[in-house]
């Protein structure tokens, strides 16, 4: 950012105008918060590596903006499940990381309670730094194996985590009876999808379009059977 400030401004400019083509509606008192994650991020990317990216052009893309893809779909299940996109509801951010997408998730969605997982230290202690410097009573950042979290979450998400068959078979006993998880992921992963455990199944897939970004994403979303049965459950 520069003294007089055009640096941010051009920042906000360019984050405004990915948020109105993913026909999103973020105050600007959101935006700017989103901003000032983004600040954290470079900060502390100065001490830990939390991205490789450096630049802020890249982390507003490949990061902001790509996690931001995944808000009108996840408010899109929240009215769909719930009778209302702004109905309350867990979410578990499996493999966070920086807290992306949860961090931005819990930016944008005040209903959503988003609990960030990762077995790095220093990431989940950065997510801490985050709801802290931002306010966000909706965040929190938890050091453990995601094994170990009982839930139940009514939303798990990953992105860019692991194979489906992974993701899946490390959350199962967090997920809400009636929950789903959602993953972020780059190309169709149809290999993963078709390695599925029984106690996992896809019920709907959906292209996301990012702002500026010219790669393959797609988010595929997966519940357990209605059949499952205790045999097929996870061990």
């Amino acid at each position: 950012m520069t003294a007089d400030g055009q640096f941010e401004a051009g920042i906000l400019q360019d984050l405004s105008q990915g948020i109105e083509v993913l026909g999103l509606n973020v105050p600007e008192a959101q935006q700017r918060q989103l901003l000032s994650y983004m600040a954290l991020i470079q900060k502390w990317n100065k001490v830990y590596n939390l991205t490789a990216l450096r630049q802020a052009q890249e982390i507003l893309t490949h990061h902001l903006l790509d996690s931001l893809s995944a808000i009108s779909p996840l408010l899109g299940h929240i009215a769909k499940t719930k009778g209302a996109a702004n109905a309350e509801i867990e979410l578990l951010d499996v493999g966070s990381g920086g807290g992306l997408p949860g961090v931005v998730i819990a930016i944008c969605c005040p209903n959503v309670s988003v609990t960030c997982v990762d077995t790095v230290a220093k990431k989940a202690a950065f997510v801490k730094q985050v709801a802290a410097s931002l306010k966000l009573p909706n965040l929190r950042g938890v050091h453990a194996r995601v094994e170990s979290l009982a839930g139940p979450f009514d939303v798990i998400c990953s992105r860019a985590f692991a194979s489906l068959p992974d993701f899946v078979n490390w959350s199962a006993l967090a997920l809400s009876e009636k929950g789903v998880w959602m993953a972020m992921k780059g190309k169709l992963p149809e290999a993963e999808m078709a390695a599925l455990p029984s106690f996992a199944e896809v019920f709907h897939v959906e292209q996301l379009l990012v702002p500026g970004l010219e790669a393959d994403r797609c988010m595929v979303w997966m519940k357990k059977p209605l059949t499952l049965s205790t045999e097929a459950s996870p061990t």
